[in-house]
């Protein structure tokens, strides 16, 4: 008989005990342990292997690289995220919060590769074939060759692949498959790690590509363990604020493709519609009116430069700790950019409530964005103004200075695109020949801010 297993295994990250444990070690969440019971069997051994019996090592040297096969889904902004398409025999795997738009990308995706007669199996764990059918022919999807198959046992599924044999298979949700190898309930660690493992597998050696949703937790992590991520070929991570029109798809990982790619797309009735110019989406509604606390910074993201509206509110605060929100902003970045702003640039901030806002729902990350951020807060601070027509640029260091950036060439040319005439560029990058936008180079925080001042 199998030997029976019990263990308490921490829902949160993973972290596998032999008791009940009421504090997690490893991610100091309370209360998340739960106990699963996991048969030991020939089964999960035999099916651990991607490669059949029989191989053996080779030089790298004799080793002829294949050419990866892509696939286009016919969706441009989708298809520039995923680095050129879809890759045969990739698993790609696309988290977001609930009612973000997961589905609806991956059914309009499916649609649009059904019309290149490519077979598809789409597994819904989450809603019936009705649904799905309603929500199709609201995105327009109509051809015959999309299969819709409301499951959840993992073996019915993988029956269901080897008599279709599709060349694409969606999987909605990971969290709601479960496979009978493991007794604890979907949505597990365990389940979800064995499923996923699984799916690799068969991905790998039929060829066959697989799409997976996957659910995040409140704090925005993919829910499950962190192997998940490594399991898989591609990261997607789908934000923006469901209340709102505008999503963002940005690239978390991606074995064949460029890590910092962002695509953006409206959501409408009749599904999710590519943004083409985002930069000048996003800078239509900011207001060419001179107010303090403004200005424009240009980010690196991937092969497209996104341009977006920093927004800075600095007032007297009431209380004896003062208020520091940052939406659209690293909050640890702005703790800093305030430190050098006060230390390097004398301006007193200890007693003034900080808000920092990006608009459009970005979220800006690059070392870029810097001295943007420190411009609009001193602006509002001092009651001046940067000039609506100029866009800033530069990373600041601890000790004021501005740093260079990288693709500060393409940077301009976007910015100049969209309309700018001038922009505050770090002392170093002073040589980037470029006659469409007047550069102004600083080499110092207090440089940049005079700048601005004259300008305003």
């Amino acid at each position: 008989m199998a030997k029976v297993k019990s263990k308490w295994v921490c829902q949160n990250c993973g972290y596998e005990s032999a008791g009940y444990l009421g504090k997690c070690p490893e991610c100091s969440s309370w209360g998340s342990f739960v106990e699963e019971v996991q048969t030991d069997s020939k089964t999960s051994a035999q099916n651990s292997a991607f490669i059949p019996d029989g191989t053996k090592a080779e030089l790298i040297s004799d080793i002829q690289p294949g050419k990866e096969i892509r696939i286009s889904t016919n969706i441009s902004e989708f298809d520039r995220i995923l680095g050129g398409g879809l890759v045969q025999g990739s698993v790609v795997l696309i988290a977001g919060d609930p009612g973000i738009g997961k589905s609806t990308i991956l059914l309009q995706t499916s649609g649009e590769l059904a019309k290149q007669s490519k077979k598809i199996l789409y597994v819904s764990a989450e809603e019936s074939a009705k649904q799905l059918k309603l929500r199709a022919e609201r995105l327009g999807v109509k051809d015959g060759s999309l299969y819709i198959y409301p499951q959840t046992n993992l073996e019915n599924i993988i029956n269901q692949i080897d008599e279709i044999e599709p060349q694409f298979v969606v999987i909605d949700s990971i969290q709601a498959v479960y496979t009978n190898t493991v007794s604890s309930s979907s949505g597990s660690i365990s389940q979800i790690r064995e499923c996923c493992n699984r799916l690799t597998q068969i991905a790998k050696t039929k060829g066959i590509t697989i799409l997976i949703i996957g659910h995040v937790t409140k704090d925005g992590n993919i829910a499950g363990p962190k192997v998940l991520e490594h399991m898989v070929d591609t990261v997607i991570s789908f934000e923006g604020d469901r209340y709102k029109s505008f999503r963002i798809l940005r690239s978390m990982k991606n074995r064949f493709g460029d890590t910092s790619e962002v695509a953006i797309f409206e959501m409408k009735s009749d599904g999710l519609k590519e943004v083409k110019n985002p930069n000048q989406l996003f800078l239509n509604e900011r207001s060419l009116e001179n107010i303090p606390g403004t200005a424009i910074i240009v980010t690196d993201s991937g092969t497209r430069p996104l341009l977006a509206e920093i927004q800075a509110l600095v007032g007297a605060t009431p209380y004896s700790s003062p208020r520091r929100v940052a939406n659209g902003v690293e909050f640890s970045r702005l703790l800093q950019i305030l430190a050098v702003l006060e230390k390097r640039v004398g301006l007193n901030l200890s007693k003034q409530d900080v808000y920092v806002n990006v608009t459009g729902g970005v979220d800006v990350s690059g070392p870029s964005s810097d001295l943007g951020i420190a411009l609009a807060i001193a602006t509002c601070a001092r009651d001046v103004v940067v000039d609506p027509q100029t866009v800033i640029i530069g990373e600041i260091g601890l000790s004021g200075e501005i740093h260079p950036v990288n693709n500060i060439e393409k940077m301009l040319n976007e910015a100049a695109a969209t309309g700018f005439k001038k922009a505050i560029i770090p002392y170093a990058n002073k040589d980037i020949k470029n006659t469409k936008i007047k550069t102004v180079p600083v080499k110092r925080l207090i440089d940049a801010i005079s700048a601005c001042v004259s300008a305003g």
